[in-house]
């Protein structure tokens, strides 16, 4: 019986879709993180949604300079917010598989009781002492600046914790209520809150936006302790727990390192922009940033599902599978990221322009910052192989060289070019962070970390 090339299309049809089956249906590594993965996209993309409805009603609400001091104050929460828990919680996604490898059930109670209350206790001693910092130096700081820092040192405890009960949250595969509470319904509450103030007649300024975020950052994060503690008790059995302070801190301070020398990397471009420019040229730049966002919940969603399982493969010495699931990782970052730029990029200038006329302004800079997203997805999760392999450290030196990198040229470019030299120096400062990586990756671990390179 003669074959047609009907017969051929349909078969390749059906081949593809039965590997789609198996890569989103099937038992394997990769079928469970490309679920997870889809899993935590779709909270990102969802959370997005609610923050760019956010952030354009705020745009709208407050006007220019006041959505410019709230965006600056919310960096340095972010900020400060994220390193707070000295890297403990990307430590966890280390630890907690390899206390149940081992069976060290003492100490993985005691991490996962412990971790909460220390990085509590550390993030409410700085906020007391940022406060006293924010009045030392309010002579200097615009007026209209001094009340919202007094509220974002506010926010920072219950930020911390929610990072933190993140990090415990996806060390066990519980996706939804590890990113739900900070991106859905913080999200949501933000928008009620400043809905509720503009309905009862109250003047929507930097100081009520930054109150009503810290209102939602609060009431989500005590809502994901409940339901986290919840989870806990049911899969974790009772008994003694046991405290290693010094060996947490030892493994997660590169790890803050890394984390808190990415953070600069991701929010210098917005604190030297507020130097030398306008707070509303800070909100068009921000708008422009925001726009961008889905770009990097890629990468995000696919370092949110991978940290652990590199730890538990390098645990067992499973060189050949930790190499596979790298590839799978790189290529779920790269292919889906590229396609989400394009995609941007061609709908960008609508899209800006929902937060006013004047927004759509920062639609050149769109261009100049996607191309340091799309190359950096070319590498995938590769800081997280680092951090959970024990190179830590030289995964923090990168990651410093490339802040300094960001730094130096938005301090050369900031002042004469605005939002758009600040888009060139950190897309600059991506590509320099990703060539080191890679190399790092290859000369430390023997893996080629380049999407399309054999491994």
């Amino acid at each position: 019986m003669a074959i047609t090339q009907a017969d051929t299309t349909d078969a390749k049809g059906a081949g593809l879709l039965a590997r789609m089956r198996g890569l989103l249906g099937g038992n394997s590594d990769a079928s469970t993180t490309s679920r997870l993965a889809g899993t935590v996209f779709v909270i990102r993309v969802l959370g997005a949604g609610l923050a760019y409805l956010s952030q354009v009603l705020l745009a709208r609400w407050m006007g220019g300079s006041d959505y410019g001091i709230y965006v600056y104050v919310w960096t340095w929460v972010v900020l400060t917010g994220c390193v707070l828990d000295f890297g403990m919680s990307v430590t966890a996604q280390k630890l907690i598989p390899e206390y149940r490898a081992s069976g060290d059930h003492a100490l993985l109670r005691g991490f996962l009781s412990g971790s909460r209350w220390a990085v509590f206790a550390v993030s409410c001693t700085a906020a007391l002492l940022l406060a006293g910092l924010v009045t030392l130096l309010a002579p200097r700081i615009d007026p209209a600046t001094v009340t919202p820092l007094y509220i974002g040192c506010l926010i920072l405890p219950a930020f911390v914790v929610a990072n933190m009960q993140d990090g415990l949250a996806r060390s066990h595969d519980w996706m939804r209520l590890a990113l739900m509470p900070q991106f859905i319904v913080r999200q949501t509450l933000i928008i009620g809150f400043t809905a509720g103030a503009l309905a009862l007649g109250l003047h929507l300024d930097a100081t009520a936006a930054t109150l009503a975020s810290a209102g939602a950052v609060w009431l989500a994060m005590a809502g994901q302790s409940l339901l986290l503690g919840r989870r806990l008790r049911g899969a974790v059995a009772p008994g003694p727990r046991a405290y290693d302070f010094g060996g947490w801190l030892k493994i997660s301070l590169p790890i803050m390192m890394v984390e808190g020398f990415y953070l600069l990397l991701s929010h210098t471009d917005v604190l030297v922009l507020q130097q030398y420019r306008s707070s509303e040229e800070v909100g068009i730049y921000f708008a422009v940033v925001k726009t961008l966002a889905l770009v990097s919940f890629i990468h995000y969603a696919m370092s949110a599902t991978t940290a652990h399982r590199f730890s538990e493969y390098h645990a067992s010495g499973d060189r050949e599978r930790l190499a596979a699931y790298m590839t799978h990782a790189i290529k779920w970052t790269f292919w889906p990221s590229l396609a989400a730029t394009a995609v941007l990029l061609a709908l960008g200038e609508p899209l800006l322009a929902l937060f006013g006329p004047q927004f759509t302004s920062g639609y050149g800079m769109m261009f100049i910052a996607a191309i340091g997203l799309v190359v950096r997805s070319a590498i995938g999760p590769v800081e997280r192989l680092l951090n959970m392999l024990g190179h830590q450290n030289l995964c923090a030196l990168a990651y410093a060289l490339a802040f300094v990198v960001n730094l130096v040229l938005c301090v050369l470019l900031v002042p004469r070019f605005g939002g758009h030299g600040a888009a060139a120096a950190t897309s600059a400062a991506l590509v320099f962070e990703t060539v080191l990586l890679f190399w790092i990756t290859r000369r430390k671990l023997g893996l080629h970390v380049l999407v399309g390179g054999k491994r």
